[in-house]
């Protein structure tokens, strides 16, 4: 009798360990419907800015990625190249994207920066670098809900340096207002596997050996109508915590291809040496600091009306 109890519980062992591998083998099946495929955060707005899309439709909006501690990159960019402007009869405007912190008196601060300018779009998720996708789909979500009139939105960084008068001068040239993005274009970039580097993603998070055609996430551009299209898409597409590659996700499940503005380089992800010449024809130079972001802004602007020797 006790050799046959003994028996039914190895059997019974064996039976409970190869359920276990295959339940174990079945999750690791990567993309099945759960955790890794985007999901729309339906919570509340914390803050939403004070823009009025319905009576005087901004041509441009400018949605900028921002940390709880940037507030004097925030000011400077208020100062320059983000201040409300009229650019060939084309109304501009930018915004600040924003999450949460623990600092009490930061999340204070940030709560009053808003309430003084009004340029701040703010949900209930950490602010962390990991997170960035969670920041740049609730941008997308506001144009979507709130501003679907603007013509074209640009999603960049704290410390881009942004010709707006270049930008307005060729998306007026290019004249394409619908299923159109552009940027840094990155048609045959890798995953990363390399786990020491800041943009590893595992085999599970993404199996496959080429990302789809992305822009950098530095800067790119779009028309208002991708705005909808992408976060409507958005919640079917497996999730990345790199935005630029998962916007590029979307972008291949709605086929629309990246595209040049123009014929020649004008968005600069790995920084570009200042001179105010060069820097009237580009749209997008990464790495500025605040302190040089006044320099080149003001040396920009005052240079307007001049004419620049030929190259």
């Amino acid at each position: 009798m006790a050799n046959v109890k003994m028996m039914l519980l190895c059997l019974s062992l064996v039976v409970l360990g190869a359920l276990c591998l295959y339940l174990s083998m079945y999750t690791l099946i990567p993309f099945k419907e759960g955790p890794f495929v985007f999901k729309r955060r339906q919570e509340n707005f914390l803050q939403l800015p004070d823009v009025d899309c319905g009576q005087n439709p901004p041509f441009l909006v400018l949605l900028v990625t921002s940390s709880q501690e940037q507030t004097v990159a925030r000011t400077v960019i208020r100062n320059t190249w983000g201040q409300e402007k009229i650019v060939k009869g084309k109304r501009i405007k930018t915004l600040f994207l924003l999450g949460t912190t623990t600092s009490k008196a930061t999340s204070k601060a940030v709560a009053h920066e808003g309430r003084q300018y009004r340029d701040i779009i703010q949900k209930d998720f950490l602010d962390v670098y990991f997170n960035l996708t969670l920041k740049t789909m609730m941008g997308i979500e506001w144009i979507h809900r709130f501003c679907p009139q603007a013509a074209f939105v640009m999603k960049t960084d704290s410390d881009m340096f942004i010709n707006i008068y270049y930008l307005t001068e060729l998306l007026l040239k290019k004249n394409r207002t619908t299923r159109f993005f552009t940027g840094f274009l990155k048609m045959h970039d890798y995953p990363i596997r390399m786990k020491q580097s800041k943009w590893f993603v595992s085999k599970y998070e993404y199996p496959w050996d080429r990302y789809p055609p992305f822009c950098s996430g530095t800067a790119y551009v779009f028309s208002g109508d991708v705005a909808r299209q992408v976060y409507e898409v958005s919640e079917t597409v497996p999730f990345l915590k790199l935005e630029d590659v998962f916007v590029g996700l979307c972008l291949a499940k709605l086929k629309i291809k990246p595209e040049e503005l123009h014929s020649e380089q004008t968005f600069f992800p790995g920084g570009l040496s200042f001179s105010t010449c060069r820097f009237r024809k580009i749209v997008a130079s990464h790495f500025v600091k605040p302190n040089d972001m006044l320099i080149y802004w003001h040396a920009l602007e005052s240079s307007l009306g001049e004419e620049c020797p030929a190259v």
